[in-house]
């Protein structure tokens, strides 16, 4: 039974992959066995990412681009299949938030998040399924959110961005099923990265959220490991179109 959740063979990209929670979900896959693209825009974060994974014995890759092009992501899907063969797994982890009031979001502000959030996810998506239709087979993992389903203050773009995720997620599913594609995307509640990094400078809004976690601490970023492996590997092959929920219980709180 625990075969079904080896990726030994597979091939997977990760975008978003040299920090935060994207390094953590591409290092879960390279220990399940599977090999890596890294993609994000920091070369020197993505070097050091690449160096992580092939010390695991892996063989990675780090390619630079900026998920907000569509022009961008074409090529790396292609340079991707030119140096791996084919690609077997995605996972849509690239992200960027912007915290302010409602009444103060620009239209530029606007288009720069909902591009990098839920444009680049839609496009990647897109290019990875027309390289996997062929092969009858793929994985697609995305990156909602607590917000995807509830509304929170100062983060509206942000929920609007995840909220779409969502949907997206559940759309590419229904209409992929019948190529063996599955779609599913993971939710992470609240978790200690650099983007989160301004909520926890304040001690007592970390103290609240905290107490608000029925598991009783916020998240790390290796918590994702589980749920990324299990929806990258067969033994999650009767499911898709579907959200888990990694927040230490907040929504069920």
């Amino acid at each position: 039974m625990l075969e079904k959740f080896s990726l030994k063979g597979k091939i997977a990209l990760v975008t978003g992959g040299s920090r935060g929670l994207g390094k953590a979900m591409a290092l879960a896959l390279a220990k399940a066995g599977a090999d890596l693209a890294v993609a994000a825009r920091t070369e020197p974060e993505l070097k050091q990412t690449v160096g992580e994974i092939s010390s695991l014995g892996r063989q990675a890759a780090a390619f630079r681009v900026d998920v907000a092009s569509v022009p961008q992501i074409h090529r790396m899907i292609q340079e991707v299949v030119l140096k791996f063969g084919r690609l077997d797994i995605l996972v849509n982890a690239a992200g960027m938030n912007i915290r302010k009031p409602v009444l103060d979001v620009t239209e530029g502000e606007w288009d720069l998040l909902l591009s990098v959030n839920l444009k680049s996810a839609f496009f990647a998506a897109q290019a990875a399924a027309k390289v996997m239709i062929p092969r009858g087979r793929g994985k697609i993992i995305n990156v909602a959110s607590l917000t995807s389903k509830i509304g929170l203050p100062n983060i509206c773009m942000y929920g609007a961005s995840k909220g779409g995720i969502a949907q997206m997620t559940r759309g590419m599913a229904v209409e992929w099923a019948r190529y063996n594609i599955n779609v599913n995307a993971i939710g992470p509640g609240y978790f200690k990265t650099a983007m989160t990094a301004p909520l926890f400078k304040n001690e007592e809004t970390a103290t609240q959220l905290k107490n608000r976690i029925p598991l009783g601490r916020t998240g790390i970023p290796e918590d994702l490991a589980g749920a990324t492996v299990f929806l990258a590997s067969e033994a999650s092959d009767y499911i898709t179109g579907q959200i888990i929920y990694v927040d230490g219980g907040w929504l069920a709180g």
